[in-house]
């Protein structure tokens, strides 16, 4: 059935008039009876009544009326529904404790009127994040994506670098540092469970290790971030690395400790991976909220060999 003929008969069922139909249409009125032959064609039945006065829908076009209007009702909604800026812009942030959540949290915050979707696509590593927005269940999604890895397709921008720290118990002898150098850490055990095979991640960790000659493993079953502040909490020797923004509670007896990395200051590069010809007014907005508030680092940088610069 041609919808467009079920609209041009619903405007003379309303309009009573060929004509006014067509003027509402922007059509001919010669192309408005092609339309209506043709839907009265389809059906096997006639919908409209031909009079001096006009048309007016006949008992099987009465009855075929309040159908079309739900059809038309139902279309303009999927339209609505896929346009730019009508739908949630669905964006995958990892994990809502780190910097990419906090950052569309805040941007989320500044426009709290936003249409917005955070989704957490923590057991996905970087290739199946950009498959996923290839595909369209995603709009975005912040990974460290290497820059020969990027597919054909998806625009991948550097958006949000997040400054590494160390964090460590009371009793660590790094702990009552104003800030450490990546040097500093050679000897000491780095301990950042949940690392996956074959994740962003891991390529991100190993390559600081290799760079620094750092030890920074996952071993141990990873019980979640409260038994990871447990055992830094009650170390001498443990630590680990979060990003400036990572958003981790603990109690106050604690003592733990976050201390800054300098010369230079590690980077993690969560990279904005959105589809190359993705039109979106939200995402655009998105996109000028990070740009205005990314974090200046009065510093040397460093960040993996394999990530675009």
């Amino acid at each position: 059935m041609d919808i467009e003929a079920v609209r041009t008969f619903v405007a003379v069922a309303e309009t009573g008039q060929f004509q006014a139909a067509a003027d509402e249409l922007g059509i001919s009125q010669q192309a408005v009876s092609k339309r209506i032959v043709v839907l009265e064609r389809d059906l096997g039945a006639s919908l409209l009544v031909r009079t001096s006065r006009g048309s007016r829908p006949s008992l099987d076009g009465q009855v075929f009326l309040p159908h079309a209007k739900k059809v038309l009702a139902a279309l303009a909604q999927a339209e609505r529904a896929v346009r730019p800026g009508s739908r949630p812009l669905r964006v995958d942030v990892l994990n809502r404790r780190i910097a990419p959540a906090q950052a569309v949290y805040r941007f989320y915050r500044s426009r709290p009127d936003t249409a917005l979707d955070a989704v957490t696509l923590s057991e996905e590593n970087a290739a199946q994040a950009a498959r996923a927005v290839l595909e369209g269940s995603l709009d975005a999604s912040f990974r460290a994506l290497p820059a020969d890895q990027v597919p054909a397709g998806i625009r991948a921008e550097r958006l949000l670098d997040v400054p590494l720290q160390l964090l460590v118990g009371p009793a660590h002898p790094l702990a009552g540092k104003g800030q450490v150098q990546p040097a500093d850490l050679v000897g000491h055990r780095i301990w950042i469970p949940g690392i996956r095979p074959g994740t962003e991640w891991e390529l991100f960790y190993q390559s600081l290790s290799q760079d620094f000659g750092l030890s920074i493993d996952a071993l141990g079953p990873d019980f979640g971030d409260e038994a990871l502040m447990d055992a830094l909490a009650g170390s001498g020797s443990l630590a680990t690395l979060v990003g400036t923004d990572d958003r981790y509670l603990w109690p106050d007896n604690y003592g733990l400790r976050r201390v800054p990395l300098r010369e230079p200051t590690p980077l993690y590069p969560h990279i904005l991976l959105t589809r190359a010809e993705h039109r979106n007014p939200v995402l655009t907005d998105l996109r000028d909220y990070l740009r205005a508030s990314r974090p200046q680092v009065d510093d040397e940088v460093w960040v993996p060999a394999w990530v675009s610069h």
